[in-house]
């Protein structure tokens, strides 16, 4: 099947440096950098090394705003609290060399009241959206987001920067380069406890309808869980809720070849009791996705989809259904693969879904994180990389 990002531009390390250098050189850029407010101080070191390469390139910076998230709906410990504050400051300094700071809160309505999971993202999201104008550059950096607000702001923005799916250089996008950018660890990924998962499943945004409409409940549900370290709450969450059948054929995707070379075997056994002993999944039905390459997950989950969607297309239809619990990589590529998937025939005999339990309380040793020494990737997802102005030449 013809794939969207089937030529891609993805760097890491020293790379990245590299493909910025490249993209900036020389030119008028008018930017627009969302990044997260979290305790996650791997944002600084993604912030420090694409600012530094846009002054390196010459680039002449016309306007930059960084779009800061802000969470207020997480129980964190007092020095997790502190570290937050911390980075939230670092950011903004960082940032206010070039261009000027917005804080976004997500978690909270316009009069400051606490409001549900599910409204906090959505909301959230339409006021990052509504940030977008005439940029150049959008960067989305997910080093120090909630893998559901990640998911959410890439897809949204892929999904308005690529209205036409169908349409010759589709990801040419008008010429506007997006990136997203992660510091990648996958080891303190597994680290970062998620625990009390919210009763509440959250939708992300334009991946509802497989799970919602009436018309489709009938439709047979193929549930594709990304599994992760210390997540086995949230997709118990997940199970115990309407959203996955009992009947519902379950093909665990795990992350192999890994840095770590027993990493899916040990997932494997934390997984156990509830995929495995309780649902009966067979170890067939067990999907192996590139751990440290977005592009190659993204390829085989959109493959797998397809394959499930076209075998039971004879069925009246299917919904396929991913819930993300890996390391940022591959949550990424899962991301890519939904975009894609999404039908935009609103008459199409099958659906795509997201369903998240978000946790409200987050757990690691803050000293795990600043030792962390991660490296840093960009995934290049639309510009001028993707195509050219005229279509003549």
């Amino acid at each position: 099947m013809p794939m969207l990002w089937d030529q891609y531009v993805f760097r890491r390390g020293p790379d990245a440096n590299e493909l910025w250098d490249r993209l900036f050189e020389g030119r008028p850029t008018r930017l627009l950098y969302i990044a997260g407010g979290g305790f996650d101080v791997r944002a600084q070191t993604v912030m420090r090394e694409c600012i530094n390469s846009i002054r390196d390139a010459g680039a002449t910076v016309e306007h930059a705003k960084l779009a800061l998230i802000e969470f207020s709906s997480y129980t964190l410990d007092p020095e997790l609290e502190e570290l937050t504050k911390q980075n939230i400051a670092a950011l903004s300094e960082m940032f206010s060399e070039i261009g000027s700071v917005q804080l976004v809160p997500f978690g909270q309505s316009e009069d400051g009241e606490e409001v549900s999971a599910s409204s906090s993202l959505r909301s959230g999201t339409d006021a990052v959206l509504q940030l977008v104008g005439d940029e150049t550059d959008i960067i989305l950096d997910a080093s120090s987001l909630p893998r559901v607000v990640y998911l959410a702001l890439m897809t949204s923005l892929l999904n308005r920067l690529v209205p036409d799916k169908s349409a010759k250089q589709p990801l040419f996008a008008g010429g506007v380069n997006f990136q997203v950018l992660v510091a990648e660890d996958a080891g303190l990924d597994g680290q970062i406890m998620a625990e009390d998962p919210s009763s509440e499943i959250v939708l992300v945004p334009g991946f509802s309808g497989a799970m919602q409409a009436e018309s489709v409940q009938d439709w047979p549900l193929v549930w594709f869980p990304i599994l992760g370290e210390h997540r086995v709450q949230q997709l118990e969450q997940i199970m115990k809720s309407d959203a996955i059948p009992e009947d519902a054929e379950i093909c665990p995707v795990l992350p192999h070849p890994s840095k770590d070379p027993r990493r899916a075997d040990r997932l494997l056994l934390e997984y156990r009791d509830p995929l495995f002993r309780s649902r009966r999944t067979p170890s067939s039905n067990i999907l192996y996705v590139h751990e440290a390459h977005p592009f190659e997950a993204y390829r085989q989950l959109l493959g797998a989809m397809a394959r499930f969607r076209d075998s039971m297309e004879v069925l009246g239809g299917c919904r396929l259904v991913v819930t993300p619990f890996g390391s940022k990589l591959i949550t990424l590529g899962a991301g890519l693969a939904c975009f894609e998937m999404r039908p935009q025939d609103l008459g199409a005999d099958y659906g795509v879904a997201i369903p998240h339990a978000e946790p409200t309380r987050y757990v690691v040793q803050p000293q795990a994180i600043r030792n962390s020494r991660p490296e840093v990737c960009s995934l290049l997802l639309t510009g001028e990389a993707y195509g050219v102005k005229d279509d003549k030449a």
